[in-house]
């Protein structure tokens, strides 16, 4: 047949980013080439596999949904052929793109991808970081070979998930409040202070499971989205936070200092996965991702 590989592939990230603009941005390669390309796939098959919308961009048709599980099974069967092949010389190449949790970025990313520098310096490593939805969408939508991310639930059954740690929550308190310098509390000691929100998508169905574990409900006098900027508003005494990942220093960006507490109740844990599509296979690219993520979270404190 004269379908090419290159047609395959520009269909394939065309499919993921529904524009063949970013496509082309993606590939290095201009869209016009990505344009002819699935122009010619298309005349091939008889199909239409995009519908051309002028000013919302493109949509799979039915005959292309089906022909990207395909395209996808025939690029994935056909790296697993090369990989088989380098492993025999002890060598892995290629590209992975990994899509990870933004709170777990700066905990695990930097080592994880010194490790596999290290380890297989032919292996190219695109990251997307990003929150729980949006790991889910990348891998959904084909933009992301594995995810590494809380398990917060609502994940489809479409996606396959592998435990790698879970962590304990703890209370984050400035230095001059009166608990600061206790090793544990329990939530209902902290009934009545003013309460700091990680205001990250799911993390308000998360701390309401935490609060339901006493019956209380807390007071949330101030909100952010990022990690730092919650722990700098604990540290000037603005209020308290339920935190997961554990900066091994108590200084903030300012300067001052929080101080970490235990908490006492039976509280839940926090899930963190590796998650992929449940069709792909696991590669040896695939592998060494999950190996390096594994070895790094060993030697997190707070990680188990």
């Amino acid at each position: 047949m004269d379908i090419t590989l290159t047609q395959l592939r520009y269909f394939t990230e065309t499919a993921a980013r529904l524009s063949m603009t970013g496509a082309a941005e993606n590939l290095h390669t201009t869209q016009s080439a990505v344009s002819t390309a699935i122009a010619k796939l298309e005349r091939r098959i008889g199909q239409s596999l995009f519908i051309r919308h002028h000013a919302k961009g493109l949509q799979l048709t039915p005959t292309g949904e089906l022909f990207l599980m395909k395209a996808r099974g025939i690029l994935e069967q056909l790296e697993e052929a090369v990989e088989t092949a380098q492993r025999e010389q002890r060598t892995i190449r290629g590209r992975v793109r990994f899509a990870c949790y933004r709170t777990l970025t700066p905990f695990l990313l930097p080592g994880i991808l010194a490790r596999l520098r290290n380890d297989y310096p032919a292996l190219d490593v695109d990251v997307i970081e990003t929150d729980a939805k949006g790991c889910i969408e990348a891998l959904l939508q084909g933009r992301a070979d594995l995810a590494l991310m809380y398990d917060m639930g609502g994940i489809p059954e479409s996606v396959t998930t592998l435990a790698v740690s879970s962590i304990r929550p703890y209370v984050a308190l400035p230095l001059t409040h009166p608990l600061a310098g206790r090793a544990a509390v329990s939530l209902r000691e902290m009934n009545g202070f003013p309460f700091i929100l990680l205001d990250l998508p799911n993390t308000p169905e998360l701390m309401n499971s935490i609060w339901k574990t006493a019956n209380l409900q807390p007071e949330v006098t101030f909100r952010s989205a990022d990690f730092e900027t919650v722990r700098t508003f604990v540290a000037n005494g603005h209020g308290y936070a339920i935190l997961h990942q554990r900066p091994r220093h108590t200084l903030t960006y300012d300067g001052a200092e929080v101080a970490t507490v235990e908490i006492i109740d039976d509280v839940p844990l926090l899930p963190v996965v590796l998650a992929a599509l449940s069709t792909t296979r696991q590669t040896a690219r695939a592998q060494a991702i999950i190996a390096a993520v594994q070895q790094q979270i060993a030697t997190i404190p707070g990680m188990s």
